[in-house]
């Protein structure tokens, strides 16, 4: 969830948040939303639901796990699509042809209608629906102006933005925005648990960027990880009690010292990112992947016994990212996908009968990154 998504051509475009949202006429975006009652995993919309919206898509040779696949968008660049806890809506982010800054959008799933929920304003990112589906949670850069944040300095090879403007907001689509972070720097990457207590994001405010945890309403601010380097992209397990997410720590103090100036200019280089797993308060933390590579995207599947990401492993050129699954030991990895370019950010819905993600298979255009949804076959 950092960066933007889905360019075919960066080895990671498709990892990091980017964020924005306006303030509201009102003037109560910096105002805290009230805190909310724990709510109970949802399980999906029952066996007769069916996808209607987009257009179906063949079912391609070697991706054995996936049938009946739909296309849900069809231009611009659209990406990290996230499952409502009722498993009937998406939540996602898209940039229109005509380009501009990501915008967070909602899909049914049923019928295809879509509906812009952010303000239009900056760039937004990583939008994440609340339990009681009324309401959800993204990133936005709005607060430090309307316009699209600068594109990052690639004289210093390739990197990601992690823009000090973004915050963290709740919008109903409706009502005034309710900011959840106020402290400077970077706040973005934000997750729900499923058991509808805690918030899981990204935070520069103690100086580098870590995982914190907090309530919904924005209150009980907890650090979680404390290891100099990027932490990032985290996910609760189904039942709450552990994170997944994607890292890197620097080795060495040159490489220390090049992690830190970048971020000093809002910057950090992704090309070897590893996926960790953790108690949900970050004790236990150990690396789940050991392969070198840009590894991101991690979700777990309702089971909780393992998890599904996308990573560059088998491309040298590190351009060809796919899906894969691992076991919560490290074991039985499986490539998913097998498609050219760019397949990323799976998510399951909550009753395991559906796979979401982004890909550039069957472009309309360059850089073209679409939605897609499957049924999982195991």
């Amino acid at each position: 969830m950092i960066g933007s998504k889905k360019r075919t051509a960066g080895v990671a475009a498709a990892l990091l948040v980017t964020v924005s949202c306006a303030p509201s006429a009102d003037g109560r975006s910096g105002q805290r939303g009230d805190a909310a009652s724990p709510a109970s995993p949802a399980h999906g919309p029952g066996a007769g639901f069916q996808v209607g919206a987009g257009r179906a898509y063949p079912d391609q040779p070697g991706e054995s796990h996936l049938r009946s696949v739909r296309q849900l968008t069809f231009d611009g660049e659209n990406a990290e699509a996230y499952f409502s806890f009722d498993g009937t809506r998406l939540t996602y982010q898209r940039t229109p042809p005509a380009g501009g800054c990501d915008q967070i959008y909602t899909l049914d799933l049923a019928t295809g209608a879509q509906r812009l929920v952010s303000t239009g304003a900056g760039r937004t990112t990583c939008s994440y629906f609340f339990p009681d589906g009324d309401r959800l949670l993204y990133s936005s850069t709005h607060l430090g102006g309307a316009a699209c944040p600068p594109p990052p300095d690639y004289s210093r090879g390739y990197v990601w933005p992690v823009n000090e403007s973004y915050d963290v907001f709740v919008t109903d689509g409706e009502g005034p925005l309710v900011r959840l972070t106020d402290t400077p720097g970077y706040d973005a990457e934000a997750t729900v648990s499923p058991l509808g207590d805690r918030i899981v994001f990204t935070c520069a405010r103690d100086g580098d960027l870590e995982l914190y945890s907090m309530a919904l309403d924005g209150s009980d601010v907890r650090r979680l990880t404390r290891r100099p380097g990027y932490d990032g992209g985290a996910f609760f397990s189904p039942d709450g009690s552990k994170i997944v997410w994607r890292a890197h720590y620097p080795e060495g103090e040159e490489e220390l010292a090049d992690y830190r100036d970048l971020l000093a200019d809002g910057l950090i280089r992704p090309s070897q990112l590893e996926l960790w797993v953790a108690d949900a308060d970050g004790s236990g933390a150990r690396q789940l992947t050991h392969n070198g590579a840009a590894n991101f995207g991690p979700y777990w599947h309702p089971s909780g016994e393992w998890i599904v990401f996308s990573s560059n492993l088998e491309d040298p050129r590190g351009r060809d990212f796919d899906l894969y699954r691992i076991r919560l030991d490290g074991t039985g990895l499986e490539r998913i996908t097998h498609a050219e370019g760019f397949d990323g950010f799976p998510v399951f819905s909550p009753d395991g009968r559906y796979l979401v993600w982004g890909s550039n298979r069957n472009m309309a255009h360059e850089g073209n990154t679409n939605v897609f949804v499957a049924e999982w076959v195991e």
